[in-house]
């Protein structure tokens, strides 16, 4: 029986057609892009949209690839591969900028903002545009963006906490940096560090009275099966962003880096419309699991209590928070 062949040169044009459609095509150019936030929070659907925006238009040369959930290692294990050099792509917020571009510090202040969408005056303006200079020629960061809004920082403790008297005394924890340990003790806590992944063990053995993050965090990491009661706050609006090492960055071709930052900026927006927009939709899921929620803050005393935090800091440029109060009010 005369078996069903394909002619050799038959075949050799199928080959030839798949090549030519791309299916065989390997990208030019594979990134990592590593955080240790959970899969299920807004900063993935960020991160995700960033990447499939970036294969698009770069028509698929640039293949970014995914891990979350601290699968590339501690944050601090991941920008150590970045500034040594690694095609990966991280997290990063201006605390961790300021230990080289100590300017940055004041981005992640508290009450710096009444409206997150007042971020996008800063982008652009020489203040701004000197900050991502000096990270790039003094740590070899390429900043792609900043404008991430990771959300507004809220309280989650056993009671309300509606005034900075509430807050006296009780331990609350923060991340080992400086903006955060001296806007607590300036409210009047006593600022516990303690590893993210730390705190809801924190919580539950009671080595803090307290927490702060955002909300769809505190939803991420359950602390509500442990505290009860979120007080919004909202001491920090929260932003976050992109960066890569800026030699490696520096070496891609131009039209590739314009689609990288073009592209972080834009998941940047989509973002914070997105944290922007799902608020209370966190809250009614957080109220779903038993959490109670305090509106009734005193803000205005907050705000009052810790505005000698932006005198803290002599490293920062003369001038520095002021200028930046100008363009955020102006």
């Amino acid at each position: 029986m005369k078996k069903n062949t394909i002619p050799f040169s038959a075949t050799l044009t199928l080959i030839a057609g798949l090549l030519s459609a791309g299916t065989i095509q390997a990208a030019e150019f594979e990134i990592r892009l590593g955080h240790v936030t959970s899969d299920k929070e807004p900063v993935q659907q960020a991160i995700e949209e960033f990447a499939a925006n970036v294969e698009e238009r770069s028509e698929g040369r640039v293949d970014i690839k995914i891990f979350a959930n601290g699968l590339l290692g501690t944050n601090p294990e991941v920008y150590e591969q970045v500034r040594a050099g690694a095609p990966i792509i991280t997290v990063s917020d201006p605390g961790y900028l300021s230990d080289f571009v100590a300017d940055f510090g004041v981005l992640g202040g508290p009450y710096l903002m009444d409206d997150p969408m007042q971020f996008a005056k800063l982008e652009g303006t020489e203040l701004y545009d000197n900050m991502k200079s000096r990270l790039r020629d003094e740590a070899d960061i390429e900043l792609l963006a900043m404008n991430w809004l990771f959300g507004s920082r809220h309280l989650i403790a056993d009671k309300p906490v509606s005034n900075p008297e509430d807050i006296a005394g009780m331990t609350v924890r923060t991340p080992p940096n400086a903006m955060w340990v001296k806007t607590f003790e300036a409210m009047g806590a006593r600022p516990t560090q303690l590893p993210w992944t730390e705190v809801y063990s924190g919580l539950s053995a009671g080595v803090v009275d307290a927490a702060e993050a955002p909300l769809p965090s505190i939803y991420g990491a359950k602390l509500h099966e442990v505290k009860k009661v979120i007080s919004l706050t909202g001491h920090f609006k929260g932003f976050t962003g992109l960066v890569i090492n800026a030699d490696y960055f520096s070496n891609l071709p131009e039209d590739i880096q314009t689609i990288l930052s073009e592209e972080a900026l834009a998941a940047g927006k989509f973002m914070t419309s997105l944290m922007i927009e799902s608020q209370e939709e966190w809250i009614a899921k957080l109220e779903a699991e038993g959490v109670t929620f305090n509106r009734d803050v005193n803000t205005a005393a907050f705000q009052k209590k810790t505005a000698s935090v932006y005198k803290e800091f002599p490293a920062w440029s003369d001038g520095l928070y002021d200028n930046v109060r100008a363009i955020l009010d102006n």
